[in-house]
């Protein structure tokens, strides 16, 4: 049995459940008595289908579940008054890196409260992970050069309002991840940034761009540490679909691009260049040797996980994107689905 409980929630003494047929369960039988025991402990509501949670609307369609904050990004597009721009295909250039040179923002109040929206945006965007990330660095003194970036990832939303994350219908159950670092990426602290995601068969359910809390003296340690993060959340993963009642038997699959960054997960050789970083290498070896996680080389080229640490060119970052499964609206069928 499988459920999910994140549509109950309680709000001025006043719970509610957004619809009881959202629910999952292994049996008719056993979703009654889920819905029965509920409603002894709650006062609830059954509003119908999900549809809309949150600011995130929820379509079903014949592959799966849509989710799209299509309203909630044009709310932000008329805050910012730049409902009308010219749009772009990326959202951000290629190589572009931030700094905390030039002349600060006329308008810290809406800076900031246009990057918090844009964090909550990623939400069904993970393709601007990334750049939100770096803008977010420097809420606390931004510059126009910050401004700048924040106004392009808003010019790209203009131009992929319609973008969402496609869940698929499906019975599989392996877990893959992608890890990767941009090595010494920020030019002011040299340290990196870190990114993975996670998915489960076709269904990306987790990811994150986030700058590493110190500097690596080489890409592979700038790597290994990414790997760490990615393994962890991996785990954590493991752990709740356990509880879930829908364990994964099978070794997840950790890829990354550096060749170094395999050899460490397996080697129990300790090298001393290696040994500040000991407790992340023995924390990914230790789930090696137990045949639950398996750590292995892609290709950059076939590394998704680079969408969230470096901006890309856009043949490139198109391609990375769908892998995420963002997808467009899909069109309404006749019927329905």
């Amino acid at each position: 049995m499988s459920a999910y409980y994140r549509n109950l929630f309680t709000v001025s003494n006043r719970p509610l459940v957004h619809g009881f047929s959202d629910l999952q369960a292994s049996s008719t039988g056993l979703l009654q008595r889920i819905i029965a025991s509920l409603l002894t402990e709650f006062a609830m509501t059954d509003l119908g289908p999900l549809n809309y949670f949150l600011g995130i609307s929820a379509t079903r369609t014949a592959l799966g579940l849509f989710l799209s904050q299509k309203q909630y990004a044009a709310d932000i597009l008329e805050r910012a008054n730049i409902s009308t721009c010219h749009p772009c295909r990326t959202p951000v250039e290629p190589g572009a890196k931030l700094t905390t040179h030039g002349p600060p923002v006329a308008d810290l109040t809406l800076y900031c409260s246009l990057a918090g929206a844009l964090q909550y945006l990623t939400f069904t965007c993970p393709d601007i992970s990334y750049v939100v990330q770096q803008v977010c660095l420097f809420m606390h003194d931004p510059r126009e050069q910050h401004l700048h970036a924040l106004r392009r990832i808003l010019r790209y939303i203009q131009g992929t309002i319609d973008l969402g994350l496609q869940l698929y219908a499906s019975s599989t159950t392996s877990l893959v991840a992608y890890s990767d670092a941009d090595w010494a990426g920020c030019p002011t602290t040299r340290r990196s940034t870190s990114g993975y995601c996670v998915f489960l068969g076709n269904n990306l359910l987790s990811w994150s761009s986030k700058r590493q809390l110190s500097s690596s003296r080489s890409s592979a340690e700038a790597e290994y540490r990414g790997v760490a993060n990615a393994v962890a959340e991996t785990c954590w993963l493991r752990n709740l679909l356990r509880e879930l009642h829908c364990p994964i038997t099978t070794a997840t699959l950790v890829y990354c691009d550096n060749v170094c960054s395999v050899y460490m997960s397996s080697n129990p050789v300790q090298h001393q260049r290696t040994k500040h970083i000991e407790i992340d290498i023995h924390f990914v070896r230790d789930l090696v040797a137990k045949g639950q996680v398996r750590v292995l080389h892609v290709p950059s080229r076939y590394q998704f996980a680079d969408i969230f640490t470096k901006g890309l060119p856009f043949a490139l970052f198109d391609e990375f994107r769908s892998s995420l499964s963002v997808r467009y609206t899909p069109a309404p069928t006749a019927g329905g689905c």
